[in-house]
């Protein structure tokens, strides 16, 4: 549509720093946390906070999620931190608690998105991150390989259920966007 500008999610490099930092020290686990930010009407998405959660993954969790996905197989010998993660919903409410109590000149803060790690694979959602994926969030994944960060993409889910790339725009700390 003429006139209508692609959704991108800015961020600073002190919020890609925070991501690379919390993606290498959990490593060989996944990290995991929440987004808070403002999306404008045009669709434009502006990160404020980053909140580092705990990987509950355990298999409490992954019963849990293949209960609400069937098709998702649970392998008890695969599926564990270093390649499944899990928000405990206590952090995820209290997340959009904190959102609710914060102001910001663009829009309302809200939970925008989930970001995690993929150590030693790339940056890449999986058919496990796609079926477990919400409408509307925008999801970064960090890819570190041997423990050091390599790469952060953005993904959302388009109206098939599928994942397409979100363009990135990393501004130094302070930076407006325009």
């Amino acid at each position: 549509m003429e006139g209508t500008r692609a959704a991108v999610l800015h961020l600073t490099s002190d919020h890609a720093a925070m991501l690379f930092d919390h993606a290498q020290q959990t490593y060989p686990d996944e990290c995991c946390g929440l987004l808070i930010g403002v999306t404008t009407p045009d669709g434009q998405r502006s990160l404020l906070e980053v909140i580092p959660t705990r990987n509950a993954w355990d298999m409490d969790a992954a019963e849990q999620m293949a209960n609400a996905q069937p098709s998702l197989v649970v392998d008890r010998q695969q599926d564990k931190r270093s390649r499944r993660y899990w928000i405990d919903p206590h952090d995820l409410l209290q997340a959009q608690r904190y959102a609710r109590t914060l102001t910001h000149r663009d829009g309302t803060p809200n939970l925008i998105g989930i970001y995690h790690s993929h150590p030693d694979h790339p940056a890449r959602p999986s058919e496990c991150d796609r079926l477990c994926a919400w409408p509307d969030y925008s999801y970064i994944i960090v890819s570190v390989h041997h423990g050091v960060p390599q790469d952060l993409l953005c993904w959302k889910l388009d109206p098939h259920h599928q994942f397409q790339a979100e363009p990135i725009v990393i501004q130094p700390k302070g930076g407006d966007r325009s």
